[in-house]
């Protein structure tokens, strides 16, 4: 830019209302006629002074050399940010239970794999991904058969979506009982989810007309399964293998799972290994005894899938110093 072409403002031009200039110019008014200045101020005098920061020992030695083989981690000083498992409600047996996120450390929408919350039903099996097939049958025209091998063949799709258990916020149901956000509201995560349409793999299937719902059965001790409306299914549903960039955990589904976006989290079965079609629901446990909404008739309310949204602050919470 040539030197004719720069403008200086004089300093009684006409600026902004929120222009940074008119910020400092007020910022200085008001310490002026607070009988001080900024820079007389226990936090100004040292920002004044720009006093010289003390050389620090990371800066006088190397540091660690690149490991041979390994998987990164957070650092030392972040060793707090840890899922913690319900203090609140815990199953006697130690299996059918769940830790929660830490929101109040979280920083974005995603939450790193390692503290996403966990839920079971009958703990964390260790299946074999080689091993593993899901099996599509029903109400198809040609029931299918598919190894993971076969699965990571199809175009991938990759989506963000948030995963939320049915039963978050419950602690607090009918007294507070939590003091901090992660109890509170820890069933909750985002993520990005990889894998595959259920559309497509139902499609090669070959629907039949009157197909109207579909099964989706997890190889866990508990076999949890649930049913769910064709039209969703076809709509958004994923059959998920990765998660944010690498293969789900073990405590997420590996090495395959549902992902039923917005809906309760007990929909999005792990550990999938049957898909059926049919064209009504099955009525099992989990959308019976488990999974139903009392009413105040006495009733029970069933199917009740929809995630309706929730606010909280994440940051401060409970058991935070404010500095």
């Amino acid at each position: 830019m040539s030197k004719s072409s720069i403008t200086i403002r004089p300093d009684n031009s006409p600026i902004a209302r929120n222009s940074p200039t008119s910020r400092r110019t007020f910022l200085r008014n008001s310490a002026a006629m607070a009988g001080g200045t900024l820079a007389s101020g226990a936090m100004g005098s040292s920002l004044a002074r720009a006093e010289p920061l003390p050389v620090p020992d990371s800066v006088k030695a190397p540091g660690r050399i690149i490991e041979p083989k390994a998987y990164g981690v957070p650092s030392k000083f972040e060793s707090h940010v840890v899922r913690t498992r319900s203090d609140v409600l815990v199953n006697k047996q130690n299996l059918s239970d769940w830790s929660m996120t830490p929101l109040q450390h979280q920083h974005g929408i995603v939450t790193p794999n390692g503290l996403i919350f966990e839920r079971h039903h009958a703990g964390t099996p260790d299946i074999n991904s080689e091993a593993h097939r899901l099996v599509i049958h029903g109400m198809v025209k040609q029931p299918l058969q598919f190894a993971m091998s076969d699965l990571m063949r199809y175009p991938s799709v990759s989506k963000f979506y948030f995963l939320e258990c049915s039963g978050n916020t419950l602690t607090d149901w009918t007294k507070a009982a939590s003091n901090t956000v992660q109890q509170s509201h820890g069933l909750l995560c985002g993520a990005q989810w990889t894998g595959i349409p259920v559309s497509w793999l139902l499609n090669e299937a070959g629907l039949h007309p009157a197909a109207k719902w579909v099964l989706f059965e997890g190889a866990d001790g508990a076999a949890h399964t649930r049913s769910i409306p064709i039209d969703k299914v076809l709509d958004d549903v994923l059959l998920v293998y990765a998660q944010n960039g690498e293969m789900l955990r073990p405590e997420q589904g590996y090495p395959l799972r549902a992902f039923v976006p917005g809906w309760e989290g007990n929909v999005s079965v792990k550990w999938l290994r049957r898909i059926k079609v049919a064209d009504q629901p099955w009525q099992f446990r989990s959308e019976t005894a488990r999974y139903a909404d009392p009413m105040p008739d006495g009733k029970w309310r069933q199917f009740s899938f929809v995630m309706e949204a929730k606010s909280v602050i994440t940051t401060p919470s409970g058991g935070m110093k404010l500095k």
